[in-house]
């Protein structure tokens, strides 16, 4: 724990075992501000610290790690803290309360078991081939192909490997049940937070990237507009601009992957619909893939359909496709 006075000079920087980490904090005066790395088990440090009275900021890895100088060590990284932690412009995390960390938590589930499903799937389809069985990619197929599969008697399939297929599909078919269960719990534990109808009336906003988009941004209040939190989620482009000269090249793939990709593939899932439609949105989009090319064209709309989702979270506003989307 390092210690910094008022005139940020440091005053103690010594090791303090979790034991006693909140009878040290106690001895503060009250409203102190206490710094911390945003890491595992942050989020509930900083709601007990906050219980105590005191000021908690949560700060980025990235942002610490400039201030650590060349040796990294426990002391080194406590000042490094207290270093980042006064920076004027620096973006704090926010501090998770229990709702969002429950949604995250089954966010975080959720994707494990949609991996799972899509690890042993790929296997079935692999083992299949070797017997000269095809099954198609999609999940759809699978789950009317295989049954097919396990009944027809003039195929290649051993009796070994019919019952290696069948306890796949198993586990596919286990791996789904789960995966709906904890759905509707989390679309349940969303329908709890103020602006979770609002946010599913935007175009790309399922159940899904919602709960994605609360657990990860929250309030959105630690952005000052719905720009700064595109740059956070890497949706906008990366500048090598100098001397005036302005150069963008491709999206810096900032902040949370997997928010980004979320938000990537809701706008893709729009962008199939757009050519028959005469909305105000189709519109837009459509004038967008003609100038810019339909790849760009589905970046820009999650970019604008993030900062969109900003307003709603922030001022309280409903979704009005004719005033967020013009064209000239």
């Amino acid at each position: 724990m390092c210690v910094l006075s008022n005139e940020n000079k440091v005053t103690s920087n010594k090791k303090v075992t979790r034991a006693k980490l909140l009878d040290v904090i106690r001895q503060f005066p009250e409203n102190t501000l206490i710094a911390m790395e945003a890491c595992g088990s942050s989020n509930y440090w900083a709601r007990t610290v906050v219980n105590m009275g005191f000021s908690v900021k949560l700060i980025p890895p990235q942002h610490v790690k400039p201030f650590v100088g060349h040796q990294k060590n426990d002391a080194n990284d406590a000042r490094a803290i207290c270093e980042a932690a006064s920076r004027p412009n620096l973006h704090s995390v926010p501090i998770k309360t229990i709702e969002l960390q429950d949604i995250k938590s089954l966010r975080c589930v959720r994707q494990r078991l949609v991996d799972q499903r899509i690890a042993i799937s790929n296997q079935l389809r692999g083992l299949a081939s070797e017997y000269g069985i095809v099954i198609a990619k999609s999940f759809k197929c699978l789950r009317e192909q295989v049954p097919e599969v396990l009944e027809d008697p003039d195929n290649e399939l051993s009796d070994v490997m019919r019952k290696l297929i069948y306890s796949l599909w198993l586990e596919v078919d286990g791996l789904t049940t789960d995966i709906k269960s904890i759905s509707v719990e989390l679309e349940s534990l969303c329908k709890q937070q103020p602006r979770y109808q609002a946010l599913l009336a935007i175009p790309s906003f399922g159940p899904i990237v919602t709960a994605a988009f609360l657990s990860q941004v929250g309030t959105g209040k630690q952005f000052s507009n719905g720009r700064q939190l595109s740059a956070w989620c890497g949706l906008i482009p990366r500048q090598a601009s100098s001397g005036g000269k302005v150069k963008l090249g491709r999206i810096t793939k900032n902040g949370n992957n997997e928010l980004r990709a979320l938000l990537i593939h809701g706008a893709r899932a729009v962008s199939k619909y757009t050519p028959d439609k005469t909305d105000a949105l189709s519109r837009w989009f459509n004038a967008l893939v003609i100038r810019s090319g339909k790849a760009k064209a589905i970046v820009a709309l999650a970019n604008k359909l993030t900062r969109i989702a900003w307003v709603i979270v922030t001022t309280g506003d409903e979704f009005k496709a004719n005033c967020a989307f013009k064209t000239a």
